[in-house]
């Protein structure tokens, strides 16, 4: 069975709430096979099964389209890493505006030829740290990091970068979830278990004013 096949896409990736069209789905196998070749010189990621790799990286990625929900606007993607939840979210929402914060030079590398390949020319790779990120940037209507960690950093960071009514949305471990939802500087949902896994959970918050 080709699970890089466009139907095999679809289907587990509707099992996340989210439709995919054809080129869509090209895009994703493009970019699978891109991430595989970059990880056998630099570690991008130790999930290699390509069926894993649609689910825990591109399903928990577009899981959050459905239950933010994220329609479109100005979307950063802190310590990026390999692309995700950036990429799989631009891939889904062509009208996203996508900005990839990414400290590590080879992974900065590999989101801009990532963006090459997918031909994501309004895509923004900025290689350095997110409080390098200029102060007068304009404010972002949401923010991601998925297992990041610094989380009172980032959180302080967010609510400096955040428009009015914007949202980070977070992938975190039943645990952390629990505990980051006890922050009292920001008003949070209920965690949402992600499909398919054992303890990951989707966590999303607003600054209080």
């Amino acid at each position: 069975m080709d699970v890089l096949h466009t139907s095999y896409i679809e289907d587990l990736i509707g099992t996340y709430g989210v439709t995919l069209d054809e080129n869509q789905c090209e895009a994703i196998r493009r970019y699978v096979t891109l991430l595989l070749r970059w990880n056998q010189r630099i570690s991008l990621t130790r999930v290699t099964d390509p069926e894993s790799i649609l689910r825990f990286h591109f399903g928990e990625s577009l899981f959050a389209i459905p239950k933010v929900p994220i329609r479109g606007g100005r979307l950063a993607d802190v310590g990026s890493g390999a692309g995700f939840p950036g990429v799989p979210l631009r891939i889904a929402l062509p009208d996203l505006k996508l900005s990839l914060i990414e400290s590590n030079v080879r992974k900065a590398a590999f989101l801009a030829e990532v963006c090459r390949e997918l031909s994501f020319n309004d895509v923004e790779v900025f290689r350095g740290r997110m409080e390098s990120v200029p102060e007068d940037n304009d404010p972002y209507d949401f923010l991601t990091a998925r297992a990041l960690g610094n989380h009172p950093d980032l959180l302080k960071w967010s609510s400096r970068h955040l428009a009015l009514g914007g949202k980070i949305v977070l992938w975190l471990g039943d645990a952390e979830a629990s505990t980051l939802a006890e922050s009292d500087a920001w008003e949070w949902r209920k965690p949402v278990h992600v499909p398919g896994s054992e303890r990951r959970f989707l966590l999303v918050g607003t600054p209080k004013s």
